[in-house]
């Protein structure tokens, strides 16, 4: 027997099509990592020993484990087949660690960077090691990430609020964030008019709109709130002269000027372009786009990706060439090879294209179809001519003035569409003027002028966010949907639409790392600490010394802020809001939630507010002591209204239950798991969800209510035994379904139509 291990229950199926039948293989996922560091930085990573890692299994992964042993231990040769970035490879190195294969003759990795016949078998023919440059570069960016986050996270909880964190890639991000957000806030705009003429040109009845090519502002920054108003007074007198002048004068085209301009294709899409145009153009934040596309190459549809590479291979050239000339004529085709600029990009990746471009639709969801036809779109458009673009500018000026300033009117024609009648949502519609020649006259049908206000820089969309990071060089293609998950994940940003706006807690927790920490999180560090990390992949730098030369002066700057004061207050609150207790004075403090107002005499008065000035109503002793620690218990109001708990918290975390309340959550469901607690209603951060009552000894949680059955699916990657997880409850469009992800039947409504 041949076993091969790959990450993906769904990767494993794809592949199994195309493994020789008579060789007897039998394929099995490991379901991503099977081992990972502990929680607790103690026993982590041994420093002192040149930062070794401590690896355990992760929680959940027993079995997976054990049952990927009992299946390496029958086979003859083992493949290992993880995708091929430095996260694979470090999946691969582990697999060996976990299964004890360190010793084993017959343990072959192999690679590719699409999931077809054709790159599968030829991966079989030609296996390799474990690349110890690649797996060491994945672990190097782990303990960075764990000792950074770990020391830093640690004075964050003594000096700001318990519980926040920061990381050594997110925290650069949420700092580009702020960054634009304090531009915003400190914004003062200026007024300006547009002058704009409606004129009919001779022949024709509808008006064109001509803009006045001169500016009118009134700058406004640095000015008294008289200063300001002489400007303004200044600048509309001029504005309504030009005007009264433009009224009582004769009109005709001064100047028409045509350029012919080409529009060369986009490349084909790399991880971040393609998050980018995802989001333009389909509505996807970069966590759905990863997701869709992580599918789409698990089916075979795509080639790998987490790509910064542009390049298309020989092959896919010819491919993608037939599928051009045979869907718009060979006079569209054209042979384009791109050079990626990137120094450290990944040339032995492809670009993100499809395996087959002559497939026209590829995807099990909407998500997916979406996402394919626009990677196909790009890919085919990126191998065809130009598009040819008549641009025209009129101007338009008086007859009897020469200092009046020209009023302007464009237009654009696509002469010949090329690569356009493939990517049909990159052409912008045509703006055709009518046919006119210098000297012409011009009826003016109105003129007038428009009041505006600058506008202050946009916040950054997801989408161009993950733009700003690939051109400061912070993050890496595996990493940025990561990034930009996580600080929203962490409250420090919130969404508004598309936009991403940092929270009160996200400003805080930047503005204190950017004082003490700065040099950390600047885009210089970050960026060569990545190519330090690109350095250790390519075999070029010392693993130990790398980590050696940030983790003793980084060490060394967190013990010395030991002594820092404590940020207790924020500044002083709006003079209006005072004391509901002794009316004194308030001042701004940070809690999980935001900002608050609390007495400045605090612990003495205990008055608070909420940042918009309702009075808050403080913890009241009920009199009973917590049953765990014995201190008083007290009346809270939170998210959710009024609640009893300990008075101890955080060290304390008891919560007392309304016996009526609890009654209700029960659902007389034992969880499997542990075998002695019931599975009980929650609420979380995403809503309800049923979980142990034995947490945190037993942390075995659902999304959806327990029917009490257990899954009787019999698994391939459990030798044919039946799942055994707890069947959940369905919805109105998935009936009743297992609650364990890696089970096909927790999507029973797919297995239903494969049968």
């Amino acid at each position: 027997m041949k076993l091969l291990i790959v990450e993906s229950p769904t990767k494993a199926r794809t592949i199994g099509k195309y493994l020789p039948k008579n060789e007897n293989f039998v394929v099995k996922a490991s379901v991503g990592h099977v081992r990972d560091l502990p929680k607790s930085n103690k026993k982590a990573i041994d420093i002192d020993a040149g930062f070794v890692p401590h690896y355990e299994i992760s929680p959940g992964k027993e079995d997976i484990v054990a049952d990927l042993a009992r299946a390496a231990q029958q086979a003859d040769e083992i493949y290992l087949a993880p995708d091929p970035d430095r996260e694979g490879e470090a999946i691969a190195w582990h697999l060996i660690e976990a299964l004890n294969l360190k010793k084993a003759p017959n343990v072959k990795r192999i690679t590719f960077n699409e999931i077809t016949k054709t790159a599968v078998q030829n991966a079989l023919k030609h296996p390799r090691g474990i690349d110890d440059n690649l797996r060491r570069a994945q672990e190097a960016r782990r303990v960075l990430d764990r000792l950074f986050g770990y020391d830093l996270s640690g004075l964050i909880w003594k000096k700001v609020r318990y519980g926040l964190s920061a990381g050594r890639v997110q925290s650069p991000a949420l700092r580009i964030l702020v960054e634009r957000e304090r531009e915003i806030r400190a914004f003062v705009p200026d007024i300006f008019w547009t002058i704009t003429a409606d004129l009919i040109p001779n022949g024709h009845k509808k008006p064109l709109t001509f803009t006045c090519s001169e500016e009118f502002i009134a700058h406004m920054k640095g000015k008294s709130e008289k200063e300001q108003e002489k400007e303004k007074v200044r600048i509309k007198k001029k504005v309504d002269a030009l005007i009264a002048h433009g009224l009582k004068a004769s009109w005709h085209v001064s100047a028409i000027k045509e350029t012919e301009q080409k529009r060369a294709p986009h490349p084909p899409f790399t991880t971040s372009t393609l998050q980018q145009v995802a989001s333009s153009r389909l509505g996807f934040t970069p966590s759905r786009t990863m997701r869709a596309a992580q599918k789409l190459y698990e089916a075979g549809h795509i080639t790998y990706m987490r790509t910064d590479s542009v390049t298309l291979s020989n092959d896919a050239l010819k491919n993608i060439a037939a599928v051009v000339q045979k869907e718009y004529g060979k006079e569209l085709h054209q042979t384009r090879l791109y050079k990626t600029k990137s120094k450290n990009a990944q040339e032995a990746h492809e670009a993100i294209r499809p395996t087959d471009a002559a497939l026209q639709t590829a995807g099990a969801s909407s998500d997916e179809k979406k996402l394919y036809t626009l990677i196909r779109t790009r890919t085919l458009a990126s191998q065809m001519v130009d598009a040819r673009i008549l641009r025209t500018k009129v101007s338009a000026n008086i007859t009897s003035s020469k200092t009046f300033p020209d009023f302007i009117v464009t237009g654009s024609h696509v002469i010949a569409p090329g690569w356009l009648t493939a990517d049909t949502a990159a052409r912008n519609e045509d703006v055709d003027l009518p046919k006119m020649s210098v000297g012409d006259a011009l009826t003016l049908k109105d003129i007038n002028a428009e009041e505006k206000q600058t506008q202050s820089p946009k916040r950054y969309t997801e989408a161009g966010l993950v733009k700003e990071l690939e051109k400061r060089g912070i993050g890496r293609p595996s990493t940025y949907a990561t990034i930009v998950k996580t600080i929203q994940d962490r409250g420090y940003v919130k969404k508004d639409g598309r936009t991403l706006i940092p929270t009160e807690t996200g400003m805080v927790v930047s503005t204190f790392i950017e004082k003490y920490f700065g040099p950390y999180i600047s885009d210089d560090f970050t960026a060569e600490m990545e190519n330090e990390l690109d350095e250790i992949a390519a075999g070029k730098r010392d693993y130990t010394k790398t980590l050696k030369d940030f983790y003793t002066a980084f060490h060394k700057d967190v013990s010395a802020k030991e002594d820092i004061p404590k940020l207790t207050n924020l500044g002083d609150a709006n003079p209006k809001y005072t004391c509901p207790q002794c009316g004194g004075k308030m001042v701004v403090k940070l809690s999980k939630n935001g900002t608050f107002l609390s007495c400045a005499k605090f612990p003495a008065c205990d008055g608070a507010r909420t940042a918009d000035g309702e009075i808050m109503e403080g913890p009241k002793e009920t009199g009973e002591t917590c049953p765990e620690c014995s201190a008083p218990l007290v009346e809270r109001t939170g998210r959710y209204g009024k609640f009893i708990s300990c008075s101890n918290y955080p060290k304390c975390k008891y919560i007392k239950e309304d016996p009526e309340e609890a009654a209700k959550k029960k659902t007389g469901v034992t969880c499997p798991q542990c075998g002695t607690g019931e599975m009980v209603e929650r609420r979380g951060r995403f809503g309800v969800f049923y979980s142990c009552s034995n947490y945190p000894k037993c942390k075995n949680a659902i999304k959806a209510r327990p029917t009490g059955k257990l899954c009787a699916y019999k698994r391939d990657d459990r030798d044919g035994k039946a799942c055994g997880a707890l069947m959940m409850e369905g919805t109105k469009t998935i009936p009743e379904r297992c609650s364990d992800k890696t089970c096909p039947n927790h999507n029973p409504h797919k297995l239903a139509k494969k049968k």
